[in-house]
C-alpha cells in the first residue's frame, strides 16, 4: 500500500489523495487520484490510437506520432463523480469514497480537435466516443463490458479537451492510462478515458453501459448521464478531526464544471450566519479557486465548520442533494468537525 494514497480497493486499484496532501495547490504526482474500473495489461510501445466512425477520411496514430503533433498543456482539477459517496444516507452502492478522490494536476497532450480536425467529420457527427483498452464483467450485463463514453461534439471539440501522454511533465503511469487518455476539464473524472484506443465520431448518441446504466443520475428510475462537475468547496485547514484555535485562518478550495468561483461562504456549527471569504487565483481556468477566512470558533471543545461555494452560472452548493441510487455528484455542504484549543 502507497502512503501517498489512501487504499480504498487494491485490484483494479482506486485510491484517494489523502486529507493531509489536499492542502496544496497541485498535487504531487504520487497522490493524484485513481480510478480504476477493470483490470489491465501493461499496454505496449506498439500501441496506437484508431480515429474512425463518421469522418471522412479514418487513421491510426502511433505514440511517437501524437508526440509529433503540437502539445497543449492544462491544469485540471478532477474529480471522480463517486467522490463523496460515504458521505450519504443510505450509502449507495459503488466504491467506498470519502471526500479524497479529487486532485489537481497539470496534463500534457494534443488536443482532440487536431485529430477530430484531420479526420474530418462528417455531417451529421453529435458526439465523440472515447473506448478504452479495459473490459471485464459485469454483475448487471451479459458478457464482457468495454470502458467508453461519449462526448457533446462541442465539448470534444474545445481546444483543452486533449489526448494525454503525460501528467505532472512525465509519462503517463499505468494507473493514470499509459500511455494516452482523455482530459475533459470541467467534467467528472469517467469522462477522461483512460488507456485510449479508439474515438469514434458518432451520429446517434452513445447509450453503452458507462452512459446509460452506470455513471448516471438514477432517482426512482429516471436516468441522466453524468457530466459536468458539480459546484463545491471543501476545508481543508484545519483538517477535519484536527485541532485548532479559537481564532483560526480557514483555508480551503471550491470549484465548478460550470463556470467561475464567483463566492464562498463559511458558517460555524448550525448558525444561520454565513461569512464570506475571501478568494484568490486558480492556477487555471479549470483549476479549484483557493478560499481563506478569519473565524473565531466558539468557546467549547468542539466546533463544525461548514463552507458552501457559488459560480458564476448561479449555482450553489445545496445542504444535501437529492439521493440517487449510485450515489454521483455529492457536492451536499460539508461539515469539518475540530477540537478546539491549544495543545
Amino acid at each position: 500500500m502507497d502512503s501517498a494514497l489512501d487504499v480504498v480497493r487494491a485490484e483494479p486499484l482506486c485510491a484517494e489523495t489523502p486529507a493531509r496532501v489536499l492542502a496544496a495547490p497541485i498535487t504531487p504526482a504520487p497522490s493524484v487520484y485513481v480510478r480504476s474500473n477493470f483490470a489491465l495489461t501493461p499496454l505496449d510501445a506498439a500501441h496506437r490510437i484508431d480515429i474512425g466512425g463518421a469522418v471522412h477520411a479514418p487513421f491510426s496514430l502511433a505514440m511517437h506520432e501524437l508526440a509529433d503533433l503540437p502539445q497543449r498543456h492544462v491544469t485540471v482539477t478532477m474529480e471522480c463523480a463517486g467522490n463523496g459517496r460515504l458521505g450519504l444516507d443510505p450509502v449507495p452502492s459503488g466504491e467506498p469514497w470519502r471526500f479524497g478522490a479529487v486532485s489537481t494536476t497539470t496534463w500534457s497532450g494534443v488536443s482532440l480537435r487536431t485529430l477530430l480536425e484531420r479526420a474530418g467529420l462528417a455531417p451529421g457527427v453529435v458526439e465523440i466516443l472515447g473506448v478504452g483498452a479495459d473490459a471485464g464483467p459485469r454483475d448487471d450485463a451479459d458478457g464482457e463490458v468495454r470502458f467508453a463514453r461519449a462526448l457533446p461534439i462541442a465539448d470534444a471539440m474545445h481546444p483543452d479537451t486533449i489526448v494525454a501522454t503525460h501528467m505532472a511533465g512525465v509519462p503517463l503511469s499505468m494507473d493514470h492510462g499509459a500511455p494516452a487518455r482523455l482530459i475533459v476539464p470541467g467534467w467528472y473524472g469517467m469522462a477522461s478515458v483512460k488507456w485510449l484506443t479508439r474515438l469514434d465520431a458518432i451520429t446517434t448518441p452513445f447509450t453503452g453501459y458507462f452512459q446509460q446504466q452506470r455513471y448516471v443520475y438514477d432517482v426512482d428510475g429516471a436516468i441522466e448521464p453524468v457530466r459536468r462537475t458539480r459546484v463545491k468547496s471543501m476545508v481543508t485547514s484545519p483538517i477535519d478531526g484536527g485541532r485548532c484555535a479559537r481564532a483560526v485562518l480557514v483555508q480551503g478550495w471550491a470549484w465548478s464544471g460550470a463556470g467561475a468561483i464567483a463566492r464562498v461562504e463559511l458558517a460555524v456549527n448550525d448558525a444561520p450566519i454565513w461569512i464570506d471569504a475571501a478568494l484568490g487565483t486558480p492556477a487555471s481556468a479549470y483549476a479549484w479557486t483557493p478560499f481563506e477566512a478569519e473565524l473565531v470558533l466558539p468557546d467549547a471543545a468542539t466546533a463544525t465548520i461548514r463552507s458552501r461555494a457559488t459560480d458564476t452560472a448561479g449555482n450553489t452548493q445545496p445542504e444535501r442533494i437529492q439521493w440517487n441510487r449510485f450515489g454521483y455528484g455529492n457536492n451536499g455542504v460539508r461539515e469539518v468537525m475540530v477540537t478546539v484549543g491549544e495543545g
